[in-house]
């Protein structure tokens, strides 16, 4: 199985250098391509892929646009591989992690299975108190909204088949933080099989988190109002 695994990524210099050598380490026996799409950032993010002199490797730089969803719904329309994989560049999703999730992918039958945080078991240290507590009310929000899909629909760390985005890209909002709410919850592909496979999520080492609470609840609302005028 071929895998295009996209990160985006935004002032994420100090992670990457750590995360992208140990990627290729832990995925020596993995046929994939690796997409870097970079939303503009102010550090040494673009530097460090000018000195970079691997075929496997792609970095692409969008200048005018800082979104997160449309940042891998880019980076899903230059990948070439059947199954894409999306994880974040600040090296809270740990790449031993990503070897387990595709070993796990490549033994399910899922759509998409998503590298969950077990986010009501206490055993998170990548997330603070205040954090923490609103992904748990995010979460319960989703539930009740859209009916329960994962445990974790918060997650930027996931893996799915390219025929499902194939089939929902023309329906997803393209806004926000949370492209995986999209990807499940869209109807145009109502029986997507979808399985959690829990993850150690670390704290962030590096730099600052982009996440905006308000934008979620945001993208919440947009997309309840979409699913209220999509039929199956």
């Amino acid at each position: 199985m071929k895998y295009s695994i996209i990160i985006p990524v935004l002032n994420e210099e100090k992670n990457l250098v750590k995360i992208i050598p140990e990627i290729f380490e832990r995925l020596e026996k993995v046929n994939f391509e690796l997409i870097v799409v970079d939303d503009n950032s102010t550090d040494n993010t673009s530097k460090i892929f000018k000195k970079i002199k691997n075929k496997k490797i792609r970095y692409f730089l969008r200048k005018n646009d800082r979104d997160l969803s449309r940042a891998c719904i880019y980076g899903f329309d230059k990948s070439k591989n059947e199954n894409i994989v999306v994880m974040d560049g600040d090296y809270q999703h740990k790449p031993k992690d990503l070897l387990r999730l595709i070993k796990a992918f490549e033994k399910k039958n899922v759509d998409i299975l998503v590298g969950a945080r077990n986010l009501f078991m206490n055993k998170n240290k990548g997330l603070g108190f205040i954090r923490l507590n609103a992904s748990r009310i995010l979460v319960l929000i989703v539930n009740v909204l859209f009916g329960k899909e994962t445990s974790d629909p918060m997650s930027g760390f996931f893996i799915f088949k390219r025929k499902l985005y194939n089939k929902t890209k023309k329906e997803l909002l393209k806004d926000g933080y949370k492209i995986l709410l999209d990807l499940i919850y869209t109807k145009k592909y109502s029986k997507k099989k979808v399985m959690d496979f829990y993850i150690n999520f670390d704290d962030r080492k590096k730099g600052k988190s982009k996440m905006s609470l308000k934008m979620i609840i945001f993208k919440f609302y947009l997309l309840r109002i979409k699913q209220s005028f999509l039929v199956n």
